[in-house]
């Protein structure tokens, strides 16, 4: 709860490949969630924000298509939202008054290649990603800024109705409905920190004002710091996200540490019970965050499938005024400011499923 100047944002760029930027190998590997999803069991799949049967089969195919081409979570959701505005997830046989030859998931016009080919799920998302890499700094627009890049719709804020939506359809696939982010995580406070400070070593875990990255550094150095030390859980929720995403900003963990009085003041999961019982993201991915953005939501779809029963997600009154509520079954939902996205297990009794 409450957040702090920003020190520095980094923007992880992948290997020039073909005349374009993709991630390398070992940066695809810390995307846990972004391994191929069989679009068979995608099309049985419970429906997922009222999308389901060959809708989902169809998303599963866009992003099996960015995966097999290197690209991340975030090509992923672009992707997506991009099919859904275009086709509402259907391989269409026609196109509009705008576009009479427009074809497919994406309604690609005859430029775009042979009708068999923007016919096909796959072909035609191979074609939207290619185009799509050749946008000189995709990654940092604004998700329909990317999208209309390459789809040149009339209205270039269309596709950002869908992204959040998206969002959520690319985690339930990405889980294929197992409640597993893909990636067990350990138990065991020091190498979860460790792996939290190789990232903030690598630019890929970044802090703010002031700096709580110190908490996570000691525990690494296997230092009992009074006042300073961090739940294990939220450690481990850290590690998911920076294995999931390319670049995690993180505010406030242990306000005790810090002597922060703030939000909530000492009744606040970042400061009660010897604090560090929360985390607040500021940015995933290179976004700011409000709680209602794709990425938060991604976020929390990420988590809600092994956080402990009582868990904490702050921002519902962001998301219900943008008009994007969800349903978490493990998290206990409440507000707080549209700035960041707040995470905490200080009411939860148990610990994260899936951890080793």
């Amino acid at each position: 709860m409450g957040w702090k100047s920003v020190t520095a944002i980094t923007v992880t760029l992948g290997v020039l490949f073909g005349g374009a930027f993709f991630m390398s190998a070992a940066q695809a590997s810390t995307a846990c969630g972004n391994a191929t999803v069989d679009a068979a069991t995608a099309a049985t799949s419970q429906p997922v924000a009222g999308y389901s049967g060959d809708q989902l089969a169809n998303a599963a195919a866009i992003m099996n298509a960015a995966t097999g081409l290197g690209l991340d979570a975030q090509a992923q959701t672009i992707g997506v939202m991009t099919a859904m505005g275009e086709s509402g997830l259907r391989i269409l046989d026609h196109g509009d008054q705008a576009g009479p030859d427009s074809r497919g998931l994406f309604q690609q016009r005859n430029n775009w290649g042979s009708l068999a080919d923007r016919m096909d799920a796959t072909k035609s998302a191979l074609l939207f990603f290619q185009a799509l890499a050749k946008v000189p700094g995709w990654e940092t627009m604004t998700p329909t800024a990317a999208a209309h890049a390459v789809q040149g719709n009339a209205d270039p804020n269309y596709y950002a109705k869908y992204y959040a939506v998206a969002a959520q359809v690319i985690q339930a696939l990405s889980s294929n409905g197992g409640g597993d982010p893909g990636c067990a995580v350990s138990g065991d406070q020091v190498p979860l920190a460790q792996e939290l400070v190789k990232a903030a070593d690598a630019g890929r875990l970044v802090g703010s004002v002031p700096d709580h990255i110190k908490e996570i550094r000691w525990i690494a150095q296997g230092k009992s710091v009074p006042d300073c030390g961090i739940d294990t859980r939220i450690l481990q929720v850290m590690v998911l996200a920076v294995r999931n995403f390319q670049t995690v900003g993180i505010s406030d963990i242990n306000r005790k540490c810090t002597g922060q009085i703030e939000g909530a003041g000492t009744e606040s999961a970042h400061y009660a019970s010897g604090g560090g019982h929360a985390v607040d993201f500021y940015m995933l991915d290179g976004h700011e965050l409000t709680g209602s953005d794709g990425e938060s939501i991604r976020l929390l779809s990420l988590l809600d499938a092994v956080m402990p029963a009582g868990s904490g997600a702050g921002q519902s009154e962001c998301r219900a005024a943008a008009g994007d509520p969800i349903n978490l079954v493990n998290f206990t939902q409440f507000d707080d400011t549209c700035n960041h996205q707040h995470v905490d297990v200080l009411a939860a009794a148990s610990g994260l499923r899936g951890s080793e």
